[in-house]
């Protein structure tokens, strides 16, 4: 029996082959046996709770029984939402989020809460206070899985989970998926409500899906996906049946080069991948077209004004005073607020917030914040401009595969550049989806990007499947 596609064991449940019980107990076992570090919540008295409860529902629902990883930065009612951080450790929500809701009303089982850079800030998962998560393909290598959803894309990874929620501020499930070597997508921004999501960059962060295959990430997105009135950026659109519609037949599909993205650094089997699929595509019966996106050289400094500006505002909530970690250092209130936040957030977090804080100051203001916002329209345009003359641009989505945990941390700027291809698009708020594609030298997994405009996400299960199939 395949313990990695949804929809196979969909299939099992219903016929009978397997109990819900069943299919969670062996998930519960592997996640006992794993040592990779990808969940920081893990109850399996709950999770057998919620088999029981499944088992004596007689209807059928989407997702009646699988089991999924949640990251820790969804709140989920009675049960501990720390975003990765010493400072929400003891932080127990009185409210389920939007998304998890959806999964808990889809009849999913929460295998647990999976680790994640701390505030989601972070390209590796090594900044959680609850340590690394080890990227599975090869533990013996000390991989990072990515970030910041590392946990997710980890859980997905070594089968410890049929599927995973994440959330994609700048390339937040779409990296750690191609270093993991499964698929995730990070969906157009409003299409999934943010409600209950702890805040990283309130005009970038948005939910998404990890999951073994294609269609199985056509599935589950359809599960999360809705509108919301709590969310304001929350759109009010028909979310399509996108597993029932796909179709992997691209005949005369037209899709975009972007020259920008060929830069002289990227390694050659980087290139190899991205012209491999490119080819593919080709022999499909789609149209490969040559695109310029001219700004995109400067999506990674806007990024770095943008996300940590809204970052800081964020996270001023966080003073010890209403929820939280307290330091017990309290001679005065402004001793407490300062050691509170000294002591509760890690180096990533204060350094973004004190970026953030410099780039909205007054007689910065204007340099910085105003200007990358001005920037980041150009760079959404450029990409309006190629949806013109094409249904979806092709790109890879990291610019190497994974490297060794502690191996870029002394150079922040050298972990940065791990989202230069997947920025652009968080900062446009378009979907993309990342699809294992090929190994590198030392055989370790290497991701292609699919890029379309605003709510066309069955573009990109339709050239994900197709590429899926044509993977040899």
């Amino acid at each position: 029996m395949d313990f990695k596609s949804i929809k196979e064991i969909k299939t099992h449940l219903l016929k009978r082959k397997i109990s819900i019980f069943e299919l969670n107990e062996f998930f519960i076992d592997k996640i006992k046996k794993s040592k990779i570090n990808a969940f920081i919540f893990f109850d399996e008295d709950l999770i057998r709770k919620r088999c029981k409860e499944l088992d004596s529902i007689k209807n059928d629902l989407p997702l009646k029984g699988i089991p999924i990883g949640v990251k820790d930065l969804f709140c989920t009612k009675g049960i501990k939402t720390t975003a990765g951080s010493k400072i929400l450790q003891n932080f127990v929500p009185t409210y389920e989020s939007f998304v998890t809701n959806k999964l808990n009303n889809s009849g999913s089982v929460m295998i647990g809460k999976t680790n994640l850079d701390e505030f989601a800030m972070g390209s590796s998962t090594t900044t959680s206070y609850y340590g690394n998560t080890i990227n599975p393909i090869a533990t013996d290598k000390n991989l990072v899985p990515g970030g910041s959803s590392g946990g997710s894309a980890a859980a997905v990874s070594a089968n410890l989970c049929l599927g995973a929620t994440g959330t994609d501020t700048g390339g937040s499930i779409r990296q750690p998926a191609s270093f993991c070597g499964v698929v995730g997508i990070k969906p157009t921004y409003g299409l999934c409500s943010r409600w209950g999501i702890i805040a990283f960059a309130s005009s970038l962060d948005q939910a998404g899906i990890f999951s073994n295959n294609v269609e199985d990430a056509s599935i589950l997105l359809k599960e999360i996906a809705g509108y919301d009135k709590n969310d304001s950026t929350s759109s009010d659109i028909t979310i399509p049946n996108y597993f029932k519609k796909i179709n992997e037949n691209i005949e005369g599909k037209v899709i975009g080069i972007p020259k920008e993205y060929d830069l002289p650094n990227i390694p050659d089997e980087i290139k190899i991948v991205w012209e491999k699929a490119r080819k593919k595509l080709e022999k499909g019966g789609a149209k490969i077209i040559n695109i310029s996106l001219k700004h995109t050289k400067y999506a990674l400094p806007t990024y770095y004004i943008i996300a940590p500006a809204e970052a800081s505002s964020n996270l001023a909530r966080y003073d010890g005073v209403r929820y939280g970690y307290r330091s017990k250092s309290q001679n005065n209130l402004e001793e407490m607020y300062e050691s509170t936040r000294s002591e509760g957030f890690g180096n990533e977090v204060k350094r973004r917030i004190l970026i953030g804080t410099y780039v909205l100051s007054a007689g910065y203001y204007d340099a910085y914040y105003i200007k990358a916002q001005k920037v980041r329209k150009l760079i959404s345009n450029d990409f309006n401009d190629a949806f013109k003359e094409c249904d979806a641009i092709l790109t890879p989505t990291t610019p190497s595969p994974a490297f060794q945990i502690g191996q870029k941390e002394d150079d922040p700027i050298k972990m940065y550049l791990n989202d230069i291809f997947t920025v652009p698009a968080s900062l446009a708020g378009i979907p993309g989806i990342s699809i294992p594609f090929g190994k590198s030298k030392d055989n370790l997994p290497l991701g292609i990007q699919i890029l379309s405009k605003h709510f066309n996400e069955q573009v990109l299960f339709d050239l994900g499947l197709f590429l899926e199939k044509n993977n040899e």
